[in-house]
């Protein structure tokens, strides 16, 4: 898909560089195209500077297409196996039960038109977020939709260097990098103020069983 195909041009005053509108209310906005109980389709306009924190998606699969402008994608995945190789006397683990062991995933920057990105439940960067440099639209296919009382409600997290809840010898540093693999804590914190979005009414062409695509 394309930012066309859902009524988007870079020509738009909010991705003209110097928006000073923009810059003085740098929430991320979001419309919802389409939602059902398999899966809704969402864009989200990112400022320049505009931040979606860190989040999960909890049992989901998501598509997500950057439809224009540049942003940076940082993601993780959870690990198992390396946490239960931790010195079960680490006390900053035992006093902390919000930290878990993720791998990175993904630490770059994505310029439209680029291919579309997907994670898993488990696997892809189930754990994600995203900065603007450049104004930004994002499309995406989120499958099932969060739902609190099904149990897929979103938490949010703060990460921190693999040595700030392990011991700092050189065998447990070298344990928060192996090969290309690199390792970090994630601390679930409560909702951060930016996350808060504002919704907007979707005026792009229709979404149906008629849509061109």
């Amino acid at each position: 898909m394309k930012a066309e195909d859902v009524g988007l041009s870079r020509d738009l005053q909010f991705f003209k560089p110097g928006n000073n509108i923009i810059k003085e209310n740098p929430r991320v906005t979001y419309t919802t195209m389409y939602k059902c109980d398999n899966f809704s389709l969402c864009i989200f306009f990112l400022p320049e500077s505009g931040v979606i924190p860190l989040h999960n998606h909890p049992g989901m699969t998501v598509f997500s297409k950057l439809l224009l402008g540049k942003m940076h994608i940082k993601s993780y995945d959870w690990v198992d196996s390396l946490h239960d190789e931790l010195d079960p006397s680490n006390n900053l683990m035992q006093q902390n039960s919000k930290v878990r062991l993720a791998k990175l995933k993904a630490n770059t920057v994505l310029t439209a038109p680029c291919e579309t990105s997907v994670l898993y439940p488990t696997t892809g960067g189930n754990m994600h977020e995203f900065t603007a440099i450049t104004p930004c639209a994002v499309l995406d296919v989120i499958g099932p939709p969060y739902s609190k009382r099904d149990g897929r409600d979103c938490s949010y997290y703060k990460d921190h260097p693999y040595a700030a809840f392990s011991s700092t010898s050189k065998e447990e540093m070298d344990k928060g990098k192996e090969g290309n693999d690199v390792y970090w804590w994630l601390e679930e914190i409560e909702v951060p103020e930016n996350s808060q979005m504002d919704g907007i009414e979707y005026l792009g062409p229709p979404i149906g069983d008629e849509a061109p695509f």
